[in-house]
């Protein structure tokens, strides 16, 4: 597990994407996994302004809302257009649909998808109880693309996107920590003193399912991008 602390979320996105770039362009970025939420905007907005060229690239989505539809403006597949997909056209873009009241199924067609398409690079966040992804404490580390229960703290923290908390959705379908540790490479942002505990319970700590997180102290290429606050905690 590789660490690199900056000293912000610029500076992050700007490490980021000299990562994105070298696989990128030593042709080792043919599927590339993506996340949604505040973490990796930075990330993206230099991937919109830069020269990169993605039209040869397959994204895939982490995760996204139980019974939003695609088009809504809270949905993760708005999210992505808004933020990258408008600006920077990709082979084709893969995100689970929630509108899909059928979840079991959709999800195990998700999983074949992410299968039949192995990331190559995959981006992550960290939620401050430590979820990647959707898969709240204690889910399993071998765990598959399924519908999962947000925690309240998820739910909270997500609410400032919705005009009232109640509107938040309550479940996502989610790949599993399983899914994303088949990614051959694997990049995990994180910002802000809130997020100082879970990096430190990631990177010194035993792996426990009551930090999702944990599992990927068994991947073999991590990179972690932290800024000063996140890294904080770190003895």
């Amino acid at each position: 597990m590789k660490t690199i602390i900056v000293n912000n979320s610029d500076e992050g996105a700007k490490k980021g994407l000299e990562l994105v770039r070298a696989e990128l362009e030593s042709g080792n970025l043919n599927v590339f996994g993506l996340a949604t939420g505040s973490t990796p905007m930075s990330l993206y907005a230099l991937l919109r302004e830069s020269d990169l060229d993605f039209t040869n690239t397959v994204s895939i989505n982490l995760d996204e809302y139980c019974g939003l539809e695609p088009s809504h403006e809270q949905s993760y597949n708005y999210f992505m257009k808004e933020n990258l997909f408008d600006a920077k056209p990709f082979k084709k873009n893969y995100l689970p649909n929630g509108a899909n009241k059928d979840t079991a199924a959709e999800s195990a067609a998700y999983e074949q998808i992410c299968n039949d398409n192995p990331i190559d690079l995959q981006i992550l966040g960290i939620g401050t109880n430590g979820h990647i992804g959707f898969n709240e404490p204690g889910s399993a580390f071998d765990s598959v693309t399924r519908e999962v229960d947000l925690v309240q703290e998820t739910i909270d923290a997500n609410a400032r996107n919705f005009e009232s908390k109640d509107e938040v959705p309550k479940t996502a379908i989610s790949m599993g920590i399983g899914s994303i540790l088949k990614a051959k490479k694997i990049v995990l942002f994180a910002y802000g003193e809130n997020k100082a505990d879970a990096i430190q319970k990631l990177i010194e700590e035993a792996p426990t399912t009551d930090l999702p997180a944990s599992a990927l102290q068994s991947h073999p290429d991590v990179t972690i991008i932290m800024d000063k606050a996140a890294a904080s905690k770190l003895k």
